[in-house]
């Protein structure tokens, strides 16, 4: 009696066929994602990205207007560049010293900075959500890594400037070109390129009509090194 008590006690095992099934799902899980992620990637390489999931969770009405690269000012490529990733030309998605810096920066404390490249935000913007978190970070990095294989930088950047949020409601450069300066991206001057680089972090937060403060210091900034990264040719893998 005593002998069938303990024996009842002791916690079945798994079978060893259950586990080959959970096995074999998560298998077919990373096989989907991988073969979607992928299949996604190739597609937008030729076809205009027709929403993001950030545009789908905005509470305002949305104004874009997808404009390829070759109607998109050079200045407004440069601006870009020189506000958000001076070394897109240079790394492969990941600058890994801006990253270091950032580290360092945030945990002194204070207000959160970011290391991301111009890569990483377009791999976020386009394929997934907004916010932190580990899952976020490592999906972005992967990502990242297929539209630089497969896009391209030319491609990046045509992509970002098409849908990165330029104001409130407002995606992609030419909107903002003609939300603020009633123009076509085409016809940006260098200052007011600038000016909506100068937004693109804190989209919601700044203004690029009558801004103040660190946003027209900083767009002033930008403006002045418009001319160094076209002399420099810090753009030339966009238009090569």
């Amino acid at each position: 009696m005593i002998h069938e008590l303990k024996n009842a006690r002791q916690p079945v095992a798994a079978k060893p066929g259950a586990l080959r099934r959970v096995g074999w799902f998560f298998a077919r899980l990373v096989a989907a994602f991988l073969f979607l992620s992928v299949a996604q990637v190739v597609i937008y390489k030729f076809v205009p990205v027709p929403i993001t999931f950030t545009m789908l969770m905005d509470d305002h009405s949305i104004t874009k207007d997808w404009t390829p690269l070759s109607r998109i000012d050079r200045d407004m490529v440069a601006a870009a560049i020189s506000g958000e990733d001076g070394k897109f030309c240079l790394h492969n998605g990941f600058d890994h010293e801006a990253m270091m810096q950032a580290f360092k920066r945030n945990a002194k404390g204070g207000r959160i900075r970011g290391g991301s490249t111009i890569s990483q935000q377009t791999a976020k913007n386009v394929f997934l959500w907004q916010g932190g978190g580990y899952v976020r970070k490592g999906l972005e990095a992967w990502y990242t890594v297929l539209i630089e294989t497969i896009w391209g930088k030319r491609r990046i950047m045509e992509v970002y400037l098409n849908v990165a949020e330029t104001g409130i409601g407002t995606y992609g450069v030419e909107a903002g070109a003609q939300r603020y300066y009633g123009k076509s991206a085409a016809k940006l001057s260098p200052v007011e390129a600038a000016r909506i680089a100068a937004v693109l972090p804190l989209p919601k937060q700044r203004e690029v009509n009558g801004a103040g403060g660190f946003t027209r210091r900083h767009g002033n900034a930008i403006a002045r090194r418009v001319a160094v990264v076209k002399n420099d040719a810090l753009d030339a893998c966009v238009y090569r």
